[in-house]
């Protein structure tokens, strides 16, 4: 866990914010919402209210993450069969024979073709931009691109993760404000039947 300083608008001192490596905040457990309470100047509704804007900008963020995880689950398998064929080429780039294969022309049509062996590649770097590269360094380009693709997987992985158990923990802390404050309402009214009855 890394942290970093957040000022206080309302205040010189300053606050600890723990973060996760990427920057994502963590939430605060309320263990003791009497105390809590008793702190802040904020009535239970807009405290209720802070704590579900949290839970909502979590579950938004939780909505992009997955989004983009479900993007690189896409494009890394793309990246793997790209380099194979790339590394099959290499393998064949000494050879006189030609190689039989099918192409894609568009999703439902296929279209056969004798390729000669070669020592150059196109590939797509996306936005409709395509560079021919010479085998080994197009080999090196797709390994990069896959071991970023990898390590930004498990990374939005575990941000969603992380940002899960906030949301957890945020639902939970409602919870236990809503539920002090209907104690202390029903022991007010208590108190008050009781007070009402000795006169």
């Amino acid at each position: 866990m890394s942290t970093r300083q957040i000022e206080k608008s309302s205040s010189d001192s300053s606050e600890e914010v723990v973060t996760n490596p990427r920057g994502i905040p963590k939430v605060q457990f309320v263990e003791n919402v009497e105390e809590y309470m008793s702190k802040t100047s904020s009535t239970i509704e807009v405290t209720l209210g802070k704590f579900q804007e949290t839970v909502a900008k979590y579950k938004f963020m939780e909505l992009n993450y997955t989004n983009r995880k479900k993007g690189l689950e896409l494009k890394i398998p793309e990246i793997k069969k790209t380099l194979t064929v790339v590394e099959f080429l290499i393998s064949t780039q000494d050879s006189d024979e030609s190689i039989e294969t099918t192409f894609e022309l568009n999703d439902t049509l296929w279209a056969a073709a004798k390729i000669k062996s070669t020592k150059t590649v196109y590939l797509w770097l996306g936005a409709n931009v395509m560079l021919e590269y010479e085998l080994q360094e197009a080999k090196e380009l797709l390994e990069t691109k896959l071991t970023t693709a990898q390590n930004t997987l498990n990374c939005v992985v575990e941000d969603l993760e992380f940002m899960r158990e906030q949301i957890t923990t945020m639902e939970v802390n409602i919870a236990r404000v809503y539920n002090w404050d209907v104690k202390r309402r029903r022991v007010a009214k208590t108190t008050e039947k009781k007070l009402d009855m000795v006169e």
